[in-house]
């Protein structure tokens, strides 16, 4: 009885949503060529706005579809069937041609929707921004000052859904939803290391969002949460389940961009581990002086920012499995130079649980504010870390930085941290409840390091099976 109630239930919610799209436009009945060289945009474009005025479905057959930017409009429904691609242009200058008349646009995109509604993107196909081609190498787009396109931009959108598709090579991030309400991201499997940039899903400052069931294997961080949009929303009421994310980068990252804050996120029964691929990062090589024992690494398993001015409350962490991570927990409240706001950030009631990592390098966990702004009310229970330990020595009179104002990454101490389990400072009110501490060379290093700590509570907790102990000042 159970599987023909679920049965029906599928059959009439595909019913439901048929009747929201009733009518069907192929691109090829338009005269698209699956042939991946003629020219599709016009084609395209005109089956966008043709479905837009029916509220109908236009369906991408299999076939490989060359297209230049496309701008989607609502009620638009998009299929992408199996073993079909739309394979964007790589004419860089067309992208800045198109988008130069959209005031505010940064970056340009691929398919781009602003102030639009009840759009769904789904289907067995994939998007293929061609982000290897050499139009595209320009590096960092902090060194080169040239933005590439995105694949998926919506901006000032409700009610979007993205299901099942697949997002290859981006030329810049994969997809952004900005300043968004109602967002259903479902299915997708995202796989760029083809470029420098390339977030695998980048969230921000957008409200109801839910995230599942994703598969993201990206050379920059996978799953991504922002709040530096224009009209300074906050990123909120957002659930994110049962993702696979692999990464060069961070694998769970809220910041850098955080200029209002995020609040209300959930995220569980998530799976973080290194990339495919390594093109341009080679953390080993690059910085030595971390003790980084493997290849791949991801940076930061969950790297939790708030240094632009914003507010960071009621966000829960639980039931995640990481692997090939430089540090598994990073926690930070900064002080970046304020130019947006002339005040300091507020980083508060924290719950991250059920944790099992197992950790690359000797840069430890941290949770840290600056002086004069704590993080407050944290708990921390229910974490397993195995790491590679190995420190013989350590000089306890070098002190670590404060870097207020610093760019916010597990090594921005520029130093080895005094602890092999967790480093806290500038904390008011956090509990470690069952951290157990498994390092598999002998550390001198204690399983925790407090300085101006205030409420700290430790219980069961344990370092290579003996009770965890404590060092430094409150």
């Amino acid at each position: 009885m159970r599987a023909i109630s679920r049965t029906l239930f599928a059959l009439v919610h595909m019913l439901l949503s048929m009747s929201m799209y009733a009518t069907t436009v192929d691109i090829t009945t338009l005269g698209a060529k699956g042939d991946g060289v003629t020219d599709n945009t016009s084609i395209i474009q005109q089956g966008i706005d043709q479905c837009a005025g029916i509220k109908g479905t236009l369906v991408i057959p299999s076939g490989t579809y060359l297209t230049g930017p496309l701008f989607i409009k609502s009620n638009v429904n998009i299929v992408l069937e199996r073993e079909a691609t739309l394979l964007g242009s790589a004419d860089l200058k067309l992208y800045h041609a198109i988008f130069a008349k959209t005031k505010g646009q940064k970056p340009p995109a691929l398919i781009y929707g602003e102030n639009v509604e009840n759009i769904c993107i789904s289907g067995d196909g994939k998007i293929d921004g061609q982000g290897a081609h050499t139009n595209f190498q320009l590096g960092d787009d902090s060194q080169s000052g040239v933005i590439r396109p995105v694949i998926l931009y919506f901006k000032n959108a409700k009610n979007i859904k993205i299901t099942d598709i697949s997002l290859h090579n981006s030329a810049y991030w994969v997809q952004k939803y900005e300043a968004c309400d109602g967002i259903t991201i479902r299915g997708l499997n995202v796989y760029s290391h083809s470029n420098f940039n390339n977030d695998g899903l980048d969230i921000n400052g957008s409200r109801n969002v839910i995230i599942s069931d994703c598969f993201i294997d990206t050379d920059d961080d996978a799953l991504c949460f922002k709040s530096e949009v224009e009209s300074y929303s906050v990123c909120e009421n957002i659930a994110v389940n049962n993702c696979i994310l692999r990464s060069n980068c961070n694998g769970i990252k809220f910041g850098t961009g955080s200029m209002s804050g995020f609040q209300q996120v959930t995220i569980s029964n998530c799976v973080v581990y290194k990339a495919s691929e390594d093109n341009r990062r080679h953390w080993k090589q690059a910085f030595p002086w971390m003790g980084i024992t493997s290849d791949r690494t991801v940076i930061a398993g969950i790297a939790l920012e708030c240094v632009d001015g914003g507010e960071m409350n009621q966000i829960s962490i639980s039931n995640i499995v990481m692997r090939d991570v430089q540090t598994p927990l990073f926690i930070r409240l900064g002080d970046r130079k304020r130019v947006f706001f002339d005040r300091v950030s507020v980083l508060k009631n924290i719950n991250i649980s059920h944790i099992i990592a197992t950790a690359e390098s000797w840069l430890s966990s941290s949770i840290t504010g600056v002086p004069g702004s704590c993080i407050e009310n944290v708990s921390i229970s229910h974490i397993q870390i195995n790491a590679p330990g190995g420190i013989k020595e350590y000089d306890w009179e070098k002190k670590v930085p404060e870097n207020a104002n610093g760019y916010p990454e597990n090594r921005m101490f520029g130093c080895i941290l005094p602890t092999s389990g967790f480093y806290l400072r500038h904390v008011r009110g956090i509990t470690l409840t069952d951290v157990r501490i498994h390092t598999r060379q002998p550390d001198v290093r204690p399983a925790f390091y407090q300085e101006d700590v205030e409420g700290l509570e430790i219980k069961s907790c344990f370092v290579n099976n003996k009770p965890a102990g404590t060092l430094g000042t409150q």
